[in-house]
């Protein structure tokens, strides 16, 4: 009987399972193809931007993840992993992969009584409350501290989360999801809605974030949510991809011409770069 060859530590160690990995995923949705093959990589550590106009498929992207689309199956490999896991349970991935989109807002705005501090707790138990005859811990209490000031959000610790600002209520939601210490933040449009203010106040805490590494996936339409950090962007048009390389190489002129399918003139406005149809 052959008895098998022992797992090399250093190797283990040396080959992580990537963060995120899509495999040739396809997804259907009625009679339409939404997602063509995609095939992409995301390692932790590398801070990435998901580029694309509306319709392009970054919606269909994140609904991988969060588990509310499924890729069409096939018999050999898993078309969609997470953490090398091609089955999760979205609560237990939130502890590894925190993920910030704008439908969890209107639930916890519809609760006046609610805090921002109970708000950010609930993020411990996956829920819009936190439950009734759990142990809040010392430990849980200071780490909803930690998590608020990681997200530049700490003064409004004691403010009814109801009455927040849109920026402010961004930049707690980011705290709800950094509160079980994720080693990657999976950010949906961040900066939607937002005053000139409330944007810089969130790119000011996204830069903070990876500064204190902790792995930035950002899915957007806007170039200047793209923070210098974040060095490589994927570009994306019907469901495919069209470019995947350096910030430098990927917003130009001509690469973003071809992703929105319209002229696009780029203006640099100290660090950020923002296109402008033209």
């Amino acid at each position: 009987m052959s008895v098998p060859s022992p797992v090399d530590p250093v190797s283990a160690v040396a080959n992580p399972p990537a963060l995120i990995e899509l495999d040739d995923a396809t997804v259907v949705r009625g009679q339409v193809r939404v997602l063509h093959g995609l095939s992409l990589r995301i390692e932790a550590g590398q801070h990435t931007a998901i580029l694309g106009a509306n319709g392009c498929g970054k919606s269909t992207f994140i609904k991988l993840i969060t588990r509310e689309l499924y890729p069409l199956a096939r018999l050999a490999g898993a078309p969609v992993k997470v953490m090398g896991q091609s089955r999760w349970h979205v609560g237990e991935l939130r502890s590894q992969l925190g993920i910030v989109t704008g439908d969890l807002h209107a639930n916890l705005a519809d609760m006046p009584e609610l805090t921002v501090k109970e708000a950010v707790m609930s993020g411990f138990f996956a829920s819009y409350v936190v439950p009734p005859h759990v142990e809040i811990t010392a430990s849980m209490r200071g780490q909803v501290l930690h998590a608020l000031d990681q997200a530049r959000a700490l003064d409004l610790r004691d403010r009814p989360y109801a009455e927040l600002s849109t920026g402010q209520a961004r930049r707690v939601l980011i705290a709800r999801a950094l509160v079980r210490r994720p080693r990657a933040l999976l950010l949906d449009e961040p900066t939607t809605g937002l005053d000139i203010v409330s944007r810089k106040q969130l790119l000011d805490a996204m830069r903070h974030l990876a500064d204190e590494g902790v792995t930035l996936v950002l899915v957007t339409h806007h170039t200047e949510e793209i923070i210098p950090a974040i060095d490589r962007v994927v570009l994306m048009r019907e469901g495919r991809i069209l470019g995947d390389g350096p910030r430098a190489q990927m917003l130009t002129e001509a690469r973003l011409s071809e992703t929105y399918g319209a002229p696009v003139t780029l203006l640099h406005q100290g660090e950020d770069i923002v296109a402008i149809a033209r």
